[in-house]
């Protein structure tokens, strides 16, 4: 059973963050501060879920949560900071979105910026531990997946509305069969035999 909180009596936030590992499209970032009661059978790392169970959830968080914030850094920032720094930024801009302002976070994950305003602490698989870092996972995937589904009635032809933009055995063979497109990622490696450039 996931934990409602690590600090009693600090206003604490979970975040996490969606698409790092995809060939296309932005990464995604959400913060969420929970009431410290609340609870949900569903709630888990959206990982664990079926895309039905995080589109019920999504509004459920929403409409409980004292604040959240979703957040998309797009292909820029990507190249600019790669995709670890750009997944951080993402999820600082995120918090600083929050009203009000947590008094701590738990960051999903083994990295963050060390010189972060608000204090915080990683947490290694920290969906599948914390509701607060879970309803973040759902609320970044969720809102990316549908990013990708509006795109994908502009460019159909590589399927993000089934991959989101992961690099699956038919989006490669998509990006063999049409080019790249302005939302992929050139900086990665988008077909096996491509170097990368980070």
């Amino acid at each position: 059973m996931l934990l409602s909180y690590k600090n009693k009596d600090l206003l604490e936030c979970g975040t996490d963050e969606a698409g790092r590992g995809c060939l296309a499209g932005p990464v995604t970032a959400a913060a969420v501060i929970l009431p410290k009661d609340f609870t949900h059978p569903l709630l888990n790392d959206s990982k664990k879920l079926t895309s039905a169970q995080r589109a019920l959830l999504r509004p459920v968080i929403e409409e409980n949560a004292i604040a959240y914030k979703v957040v998309h850094l797009g292909l820029e920032s990507i190249a600019k900071l790669n995709i670890l720094g750009a997944s951080i930024k993402a999820m600082q801009q995120a918090i600083l979105g929050l009203q009000p302002l947590p008094e701590y976070v738990l960051v999903d994950g083994n990295r963050f910026s060390k010189n972060f305003e608000i204090p915080f602490e990683c947490v290694v698989k920290g969906d599948g531990k914390y509701l607060n870092i879970a309803a973040a996972s759902i609320l970044a995937k969720t809102y990316r997946d549908e990013l990708m589904q509006d795109l994908d009635q502009k460019f159909p032809e590589y399927g993000w509305k089934k991959n989101k933009g992961y690099p699956t055995k038919a989006h490669r063979e998509a990006i063999v069969s049409h080019g790249i497109s302005i939302h992929h990622r050139q900086g990665f490696k988008l077909l096996p035999t491509q170097k990368t450039l980070f």
